[in-house]
């Protein structure tokens, strides 16, 4: 990516694999979480030697999904967390361009890129729950072709002054900026999952891919693809259940694995080897901030 950003250059400015984890910290999936305990365990997770710290975007509350996301809004929570931390990056995971006005997502992105001093990486998806595109009046089978207005609405905005535009959302003629410009004239965009998307599209328009946890071939075979095409960043997520043996060999848990320290450090070597860059982990554990100290000392440290 041209002129990036803080965030992007230390997820991504080297060949190290690097790690980041995701809002809810604490084990509250189905309520508010706790302000206070979340914050002191970013900050603690910052400590550890954690790369990021990932908010997802969840605007409606349905029971039938199973959970809240973090509850809060990502950029006021995130804005928060900002204060709270000195380097950590911070990210989406992701906005969902669909559902928000593209104007409304570059301003706020923006303004959160310059609180963070640049720290700011955004995943964009376009949404995975049928009830709230009719509760945002949108057509559910026209959100391939809406997020691909929003990706352009938005690079129009970062990237130029008083730009011109048309999309479904309206009329940008020359005479309107959108302010303020991204401390590195643009930000970065990671298309998840495959966004109602061609991945020819993802490889030319966006910064990054991030992809859900998939099984050992299926996530090779993906790299290969992704990297015969583009050489711009894979991203990928796993949950961790570290067991207490070191030794233990690996069961399967959803979307991850309870295993030992050592098989995880032999497969998040093998991940890096394969090209992934960053990892999204949701650590497990009765007691969350035990949980990600112990993974950040006998897995992410020894990597």
């Amino acid at each position: 990516m041209e002129n990036a950003n803080r965030g992007y250059e230390r997820l991504f400015g080297d060949d190290a694999l690097t790690v980041g984890t995701t809002f809810p910290l604490t084990d509250a999936d189905e309520e508010r979480p706790d302000v206070e305990r979340e914050l002191a365990l970013a900050e603690r997770l910052e400590a550890f030697g954690f790369d990021a710290l990932w908010a997802r975007d969840v605007p409606t509350y349905w029971p039938k999904f199973g959970d809240t996301g973090q509850t809060f809004d990502p950029w006021t929570w995130l804005s928060r967390v900002a204060g709270r931390t000195d380097d950590i990056i911070l990210g989406t995971a992701s906005v969902v361009l669909t559902l928000r006005h593209p104007l409304h997502v570059a301003k706020a992105a923006a303004s959160l890129d310059h609180l963070s001093d640049g720290r700011l990486v955004l995943g964009v998806a376009s949404g995975d729950r049928p009830p709230e595109y009719e509760a945002f009046g949108i057509k559910e089978a026209e959100r391939g072709a809406a997020f691909r207005e929003s990706v352009r609405v938005l690079r129009a905005a970062w990237r130029e002054e008083y730009p011109e535009v048309e999309t479904r959302w309206g009329t940008l003629d020359g005479t309107l900026d959108v302010v303020p410009k991204p401390t590195a004239g643009d930000l970065p965009l990671l298309a998840t999952g495959n966004s109602r998307q061609s991945r020819e599209w993802i490889a030319d328009h966006a910064d990054g891919w991030l992809f859900y946890h998939l099984p050992e071939d299926t996530l090779r075979s993906y790299l290969d693809d992704w990297h015969d095409r583009t050489e711009k960043p894979f991203v990928t997520t796993c949950t961790v259940d570290l067991a207490d043996d070191p030794d233990a060999d690996p069961e399967h848990v959803n979307q991850g694995f309870r295993a030992g320290a050592a098989w995880f450090r032999d497969y998040f070597r093998d991940l890096d080897a394969w090209g992934v860059d960053h990892i999204i982990v949701g650590v497990r554990g009765d007691d969350r901030e035990r949980a990600y100290e112990r993974f950040a000392a006998v897995v992410v440290d020894e990597l």
